[in-house]
């Protein structure tokens, strides 16, 4: 208590300001519930195994990646083998067969060319399809190369009459379309090179799975120009797990901070002896 003097002389007595808690004082906050440190350790945890299980994710996918490129740069520099027939089409698939270095025999179907818009190394411009009769008897279409809208409307590119010889490199059907944009076969607008929808608009029937992407020109003339595929993969997944792997450690790194604040905060609040 502490006494105090009224106007009238009389001593009173009135409860003596109680001091906040120093913790309060120096921190600006009292402890956090025990509720509060729990949810806050689960989330921080939550967070930390997330981010460490996709920067391991990474790790593997540029594992991946890199054998990925590996199994492809030899297929596409390996000796041609016979282009797949008919036997072998349902078991074609882009993991194991995409870039095979391959070579068919047959004629052309004549004036059944199938423009699709591309960009090259040469601009922008047109791949032209083709199908190709092999010897074989099946149906296969071959991307004979690129050409330039100038050289488009000179209509100069048509297919050789005579059999031909193609090599190149094995592709799988692009379906649908490419990128915010749909094939119209109706108005002969392609934008991807969907071989079932071309065979369907050409009325070619049955046609094998896949295309080939020739590895030069097939005539005289150069036109269209082939041999402009390009074998790309992007491979960030370093830039990525490194990504994922420091947020980890930033998210581990606040959490102990808080721990530790709180620690502080409740070791000032113990009454002392």
């Amino acid at each position: 208590m502490a006494m105090v003097r009224a106007n009238d002389g009389i001593v009173v007595g009135r409860p003596a300001r109680q001091e906040s808690s120093e913790s309060k004082i120096e921190s600006g906050r009292s402890p956090r519930s025990a509720t509060t440190l729990t949810v806050l350790g689960l989330l921080a945890l939550l967070g930390i195994a997330g981010l460490t299980a996709l920067g391991i994710w990474q790790v593997e996918r540029r594992a991946w990646k890199l054998d990925l490129i590996a199994r492809v740069d030899q297929r596409s520099h390996a000796a041609p083998e016979a282009a797949p027939g008919p036997a072998a089409w349902l078991a074609i698939n882009r993991n194991d067969d995409e870039y095979r270095r391959v070579s068919v025999t047959g004629r052309f179907v004549p004036g059944a060319d199938t423009l699709v818009q591309a960009v090259s190394d040469l601009g922008a411009g047109f791949w032209v399809l083709t199908p190709l009769r092999a010897e074989a008897g099946y149906t296969v279409l071959v991307n004979r190369g690129f050409v330039s809208p100038e050289e488009r409307k000179a209509d100069a590119f048509a297919a050789p009459a005579t059999p031909v010889s193609v090599t190149g490199l094995l592709r799988v059907t692009e379906p649908k379309g490419g990128f915010l944009r749909s094939n119209d076969p109706a108005a002969q607008r392609w934008y991807s090179r969907d071989v079932e929808a071309i065979a369907a608009s050409q009325k070619l029937g049955a046609v094998a799975p896949y295309f080939i992407d020739a590895n030069a020109a097939l005539e005289a003339s150069g036109q269209p120009h082939g041999g402009l595929t390009v074998i790309a993969f992007p491979n960030n997944h370093v830039v990525y797990a490194i990504t994922w792997f420091g947020l980890a450690l930033m998210l581990t790194g606040g959490a102990l901070f808080v721990a530790r604040d709180e620690w502080r905060i409740r070791k000032k609040s113990l009454p002392r002896v």
